[in-house]
């Protein structure tokens, strides 16, 4: 299954290059200190019929694994962020689950992503391996102050740089992208490994991140970038 168009369109590479001197933030990965946050990849958003299902999610499935097996085989970290909510207690939002969206709805997605429900679980695609991290998350956010516990653990584990892969580009993994650059992360948004509900959505999110909070980046140019970092000087 094709994943979304995430080609920057020409005006903005332009602006880039003319704003900064170059397209990318970054030209080269240190492995042992970046991190592959994977947002989201569950069964309520994986599951046809689930809902907040995201169909091309699914199709970033293989650029994920591929991602996770390559960074731990050069000594990197992968880590996987669950959204989880209660309806009440520390992890409730009622913000959201109040006002964002109806009753029903509400109703339905608080079933599926409470800890314990089927929706809650990863999708059964990822190939998860024990030595991952996994935590919940109770915002968008992985890196909002208090919503996650993997920022505290990857700088545990001193990592300075997060690769961002996910479900929906344009609202949880671009929250976390942003957060992650304002947290002192060095962020790579990698546009074939994230999904959002239409090519425009996903396109936007890139663009902005792009501008102002990460670089963009295909699986195949991290992977690259990886393999380089890994080589003995």
């Amino acid at each position: 299954m094709p994943t979304h168009p995430s080609q920057l369109p020409a005006d903005i590479v332009a602006r880039l290059i003319e704003r900064r001197g170059h397209l990318h933030l970054f030209q080269q990965l240190d492995p042992r200190r970046t991190a592959l946050v994977v947002i989201d990849m569950q069964d309520a958003f994986l599951q046809p019929g689930a809902p907040s299902e995201t169909p091309m999610a699914r199709a970033i499935v293989p650029q994920i694994n591929r991602l996770a097996q390559a960074l731990r085989q050069c000594g990197g970290v992968v880590a996987y962020a669950q959204a989880s909510f209660q309806p009440q207690g520390p992890d409730a939002w009622p913000l959201f689950f109040d006002h964002m969206v109806s009753p029903a709805f509400s109703a339905a997605i608080l079933e599926a992503l409470t800890p314990g429900r089927p929706g809650h679980a990863l999708w059964h695609g990822l190939d998860v391996q024990p030595q991952d991290l996994r935590a919940p998350k109770n915002r968008y956010s992985a890196f909002f102050p208090g919503a996650c516990a993997i920022p505290d653990r990857l700088r545990e584990r001193g990592v300075d740089t997060v690769l961002i892969a996910g479900t929906l580009t344009n609202v949880c993994c671009e929250a976390s992208a942003r957060d992650a650059m304002m947290a002192g992360f060095k962020t790579v948004m990698v546009s074939d490994a994230n999904a959002a509900r239409s090519d425009a959505e996903h396109l936007a999110a890139l663009v902005t991140l792009a501008q102002f909070f990460a670089d963009v980046r295909s699986t195949a140019e991290v992977l690259g970038m990886l393999s380089a970092g890994a080589a003995p000087a």
